[in-house]
């Protein structure tokens, strides 16, 4: 299994709208890396989802349901999404404020690569950041 972050604008597509819709295609994606990462996500794959802009922090987590895809939103093919499902809320949401305090954290795309809207994410980080999101699902 691999773990990934996805971030969305609050504004555009929050974690609330997230969990009333259940599972969701991620689309939008327009960027070659982030589109890169996308392509390689598998079934079962994990993913921090991450608020930008307005709230800067991972509030919760879904799950890839299916495996890319050509993105209906896109004017060309070249574009893919996947589709998440709702996994659970974050008790504890992390900020990137905390992010970059911590010294294990220092390499992460996230903080590496701050425009990129898709990231992997090592199980390593992963568990440091489900223990400071005190989630309870196992990494």
């Amino acid at each position: 299994m691999a773990y990934w972050l996805v971030k969305s604008e609050p504004d555009a597509f929050s974690w609330d709208e997230q969990v009333a819709n259940g599972v969701e295609p991620w689309t939008g994606v327009r960027n070659h890396q982030a589109k890169k990462n996308l392509a390689s996500m598998k079934v079962g794959d994990k993913a921090f989802f991450y608020h930008s802009n307005v709230q800067r922090a991972i509030v919760g987590v879904v799950e890839i349901v299916r495996e890319a895809y050509p993105d209906p939103t896109a004017e060309s093919g070249q574009w893919v999404c996947v589709d998440v499902k709702t996994v659970e809320a974050v008790p504890l949401p992390v900020t990137l404020a905390t992010i970059k305090q911590t010294p294990e954290l220092e390499d992460m795309a996230l903080i590496r690569q701050s425009r990129l809207s898709v990231c992997a994410v090592s199980a390593e980080h992963w568990r440091i950041l489900s223990r400071m999101g005190g989630l309870k699902t196992p990494a």
